[in-house]
């Protein structure tokens, strides 16, 4: 199964920069290692969207968004990743709600590197892009589709790089010191998501062949990740108040017209 986790011709999905570093940076690395031609669609250039920020920050819009643009091409080359397709034009929490567009964009991206093998972020309630995006790889058949464990909240607990649930046929790849220091180093390099990246691990890595999940229900019961501070009382920007219900329904629509 392993073997098959590294193609030759490998597409990672990647919903915002800096997952392609919580979720993969070392299995990049043995992947290049091993002979595979590595590829990256960045479906959204991660930052908010200018409406969605404070009024008086609204004029560093441009600067945030070039900045981490920046920062991910410091990545790609340091991990030696090479991009197709994607839209970088993209907000965070603007790829769940708009699955069938971003549906396009990979299959662009599909015919630029004819990848046989894919990885894309599991199904966790970690972030609703993620989910939204796992769902999207679920319709790809001729392709094997890999999920990576990035980060989940199950039992109220920050679980980073581990499944929410054990299926058997899970790849667990246990860092080496040389490649714990590397992914630091990748981490460092988006100096924009050092808050963000505090929780993150450079342990290990997990992959599985995606599994088949419900998607018309949450990740798991109890608080999802996002959910985490949607206690808050107004409507802070760093704050994501999406209802895990909204994803579902957005997945079952575009799942719907892919039948």
């Amino acid at each position: 199964m392993a073997e098959t986790m590294y193609g030759k011709r490998i597409l990672i999905l990647i919903p915002h920069p800096d997952d392609e570093v919580v979720g993969c940076a070392a299995a990049i690395a043995r992947a290049r290692g091993q002979g595979a031609r590595v590829f990256a669609t960045y479906l959204s250039h991660g930052c908010l969207s200018r409406k969605t920020m404070w009024w008086w920050q609204r004029g560093n819009y441009q600067h945030d968004v070039d900045r981490r643009m920046a920062e991910f091409a410091q990545v790609a080359e340091f991990l030696g990743i090479m991009v197709v397709g994607g839209n970088v034009q993209r907000s965070a929490r603007e790829i769940w709600p708009d699955l069938q567009t971003v549906y396009g964009e990979v299959m662009q991206a599909m015919q630029q590197c004819a990848p046989d093998c894919i990885w894309v972020p599991a199904y966790e309630g970690g972030n609703p892009d993620h989910d939204g995006l796992n769902a999207l790889a679920s319709t790809i058949k001729h392709v094997p589709v890999f999920e990576m464990a990035e980060y989940h909240f199950a039992h109220g607990i920050p679980h980073p790089n581990a499944f929410l649930a054990i299926k058997g046929n899970e790849i667990i790849l246990d860092l080496t010191d040389d490649e714990k220091k590397m992914k630091r180093a990748a981490f460092a390099l988006y100096k924009s998501e050092q808050k963000n990246l505090v929780d993150m691990d450079v342990r290990y890595e997990s992959f599985r062949p995606l599994a088949q999940y419900d998607y018309s229900k949450r990740p798991h019961e109890g608080k999802l990740w996002y959910e985490r501070f949607q206690w808050v009382p107004f409507r802070h920007p760093r704050v994501d108040f999406t209802k895990a219900e909204m994803v579902s329904k957005a997945i079952m629509e575009f799942l719907g017209k892919r039948e």
